[in-house]
């Protein structure tokens, strides 16, 4: 994803384990998908267009579920997380994530998981170092909107920029993890090669 714009951490990872304390219809019907593919949990359906995913076939292996956080912080430091600005980003640059998670916890529904969302990228994981490059096509991509600390997004945006931005933006939401968690186990229900571990639910830094 493009680097002024999406921003993606291991911090997500680790602070979403930690927080597993907050444990506790259906989106649009997919064209000739299974039901495995259709999430049970409440979803908001804000479908973006094709060309920022690709087909992958009914019988399809999910494996992993990939955690990353975004915002328009480059553009727009002080109103950082219009849905619109960063879906906008995703359309241009074809890119995007299954769901997105905003800073309320409502889970928008972006692709339809009988699609490969263009989220991954390439790499390996350091537990599967014999694959390569093929995470988008047996993964979940899952974006939060959450911005990082000043060190954390040194490498995206100016330290000027940042000063616009407020407190309160930074981090993650009670609201969200509640929502990741209630995603994760609805996702993890219908794709039982999705363990609930580190090994399957996975940072983009990881990759």
């Amino acid at each position: 994803m493009h680097k002024n714009y999406i921003f993606s951490t291991c911090l997500l990872i680790s602070l979403f384990f930690l927080s597993s304390a907050f444990i506790s219809n259906s989106s649009s019907i997919l064209g000739g998908g299974e039901e495995k593919f259709i999430p049970t949990t409440e979803v908001a359906p804000k479908l973006l267009s094709d060309k920022c995913s690709r087909n992958r076939s009914s019988d399809a292996s999910i494996t992993h579920v990939m955690l990353h956080f975004c915002s328009n912080a480059a553009q727009k430091p002080e109103n950082p997380y219009i849905l619109k600005d960063i879906l906008n980003v995703f359309e241009t640059y074809k890119v995007s994530a299954h769901y997105i998670i905003d800073r309320e916890g409502v889970i928008h529904h972006l692709v339809n998981e009988n699609r490969a969302a263009h989220h991954a990228g390439k790499g390996t994981l350091s537990h599967e170092a014999h694959r390569h490059n093929d995470l988008n096509g047996r993964s979940i991509g899952i974006e939060m909107m959450a911005i990082g600390t000043q060190t954390e997004m040194s490498k995206f945006i100016s330290s000027s920029t940042y000063s616009k931005i407020n407190k309160k933006h930074v981090g993650f939401t009670e609201a969200q993890y509640k929502s990741l968690n209630r995603l994760l186990k609805d996702i993890e229900n219908r794709h039982t090669d999705i363990k609930h571990n580190r090994k399957h639910i996975v940072g983009h830094d990881e990759y």
